[in-house]
């Protein structure tokens, strides 16, 4: 029989989560949802007011969270923010890398060819999607070694696994975040602590405010041609909602998933599983 108590197996309630990129939809929801589970969360984004935003709401509703100005590209900056943290809290159990995003001038369109894209803006996407995730791992995942214990859950792309047409950028990084985290979670256990794990989810297509111009259409809200292709590929016919990311978030994160690490999860309605045909 097993000596798990079902009813503790998604349990984060009493932990630490750090989540960057935490101001943004879908990591400010994942926060919203670990300050509802009683997880102390500490909202980490590099805009103060979309960080205190999502505070407020966390408290309202009867949570424990703080907001902290994180550049998740500047490594004072990112080692100030958990240290802040630890102030606050005394340690960091979880470490959500959300940040990230994309640029318009690494997107190729009818006025610029790939021939055309300037290298300084593929490489702004490539450091915000890619850097941004390894210099928080580096930062908190020191004083997850230096304690035995601890959990990174980073967050891909279905670009990663089926690069997009336009966003070469974008797919390539998330590309990089994807084989990091399965680099980092054999590192880590190998070399440090096998109790201190890593994953990573790949969402589908969620609508945010990031690529809404590309799906939707401004003025009536109808789907553009890109966005009837992604449906039209998508085999549960709809995009991703905020709170379809939070029960694989939970599983990951808990002890539900204590022999799980390296492992990227799609969250994609069956994107990837569909040949098209």
């Amino acid at each position: 029989m097993s000596e798990k108590n079902p009813d503790n197996l998604f349990d984060v309630a009493g932990k630490v989560a750090a989540v960057t990129g935490g101001g943004g939809v879908l990591c400010g929801a994942m926060c919203k949802a670990l300050g509802q589970a009683g997880a102390k969360v500490a909202v980490l984004d590099i805009t103060l007011e979309a960080a205190e935003k999502v505070v407020d709401e966390i408290v309202a509703a009867g949570g424990e969270a703080i907001a902290v100005v994180c550049n998740v590209l500047d490594l004072e900056s990112v080692t100030a923010a958990c240290q802040k943290v630890l102030d606050t809290y005394g340690v960091v159990d979880i470490l959500i890398n959300g940040a990230g995003g994309n640029k318009s001038q690494a997107t190729t369109s009818a006025d610029k060819s790939f021939f055309d894209l300037p290298a300084d803006a593929v490489q702004w996407v490539f450091n915000l999607n890619f850097i941004g995730t390894l210099l928080p791992s580096q930062v908190f995942g020191k004083h997850m070694v230096e304690r035995d214990a601890g959990t990174i859950l980073n967050i891909s792309s279905m670009n990663a696994f089926r690069p997009l047409t336009r966003i070469p950028a974008y797919s390539a990084a998330k590309a990089a975040v994807s084989n990091f985290t399965q680099w980092l979670a054999t590192h880590i256990a190998q070399e440090y602590s096998p109790a201190i794990r890593v994953n990573a989810i790949a969402p589908g297509f969620f609508l945010t405010k990031q690529n809404e111009r590309l799906l939707t259409e401004a003025d009536s809200g109808e789907l553009t041609d890109r966005g009837h292709q992604i449906i039209a590929h998508t085999p549960m016919g709809r995009f991703g909602t905020p709170d379809d990311l939070l029960g694989t978030m939970f599983w990951l994160l808990s002890p539900a998933s204590s022999f799980i690490t390296g492992v990227v999860v799609p969250v994609d309605g069956g994107f990837q599983a569909f040949s098209g045909v």
